[in-house]
């Protein structure tokens, strides 16, 4: 996955000096679903993830979406499970399936069609995988929407967590 557009914005995979950047914008988007009293992302807020985030970033799993220098959004994708993947969706060692994690978009750039367009831009700059998959709180019914809209498959429901896939092969 190269650098690209979408939509005209930049797509690059983060680097370590872009970690107070990615790590502020997932704060401000956890504070933004925190006010809509929506339960999503509350453990961003306590800095529980930074490291992982951190980490991500390090082994070059994470992406941001640039407007000029501007942050727009970000996400993560996983060729392998994390920990938390495999309590969601059991030990998949041998599937072929990649796992995103941590969309978020700017709160000042909502409503444009950016969250659509990074799952597309996902989905045709994948390689060699037959699912995307994630997972999302199973009361936000705004991000359930968002995501079968999207043409993903509701596919379970662990821990109060709604599991989607989507075929991409």
């Amino acid at each position: 996955m190269n650098l690209e557009n979408v939509d005209g914005y930049t797509v690059r995979r983060a680097v370590n000096e872009d970690s107070c950047k990615i790590i502020k914008l997932l704060k401000q988007a956890a504070q933004w679903i925190k006010g809509k009293e929506i339960n999503q992302w509350r453990f961003l807020l306590e800095g529980n993830q930074d490291e992982e985030i951190k980490q991500d970033i390090l082994n070059d799993k994470t992406y941001m979406v640039l407007n000029g220098n501007e942050i727009v959004a970000t996400f993560t994708l996983l060729s392998e499970q994390s920990e938390w993947d495999r309590d969601l969706w059991g030990d998949e060692n041998s599937s072929k399936s990649v796992y995103l994690h941590r969309l978020a978009v700017n709160p000042s750039y909502m409503k444009k069609g950016i969250g659509k367009s990074i799952l597309d831009w996902v989905q045709n700059n994948i390689s060699g995988t037959e699912y995307l998959k994630l997972d999302c709180v199973a009361e936000n019914s705004k991000l359930n929407n968002f995501y079968k809209n999207n043409g993903f498959k509701l596919v379970g429901l662990t821990d109060g967590h709604n599991k989607y896939q989507k075929l991409i092969k």
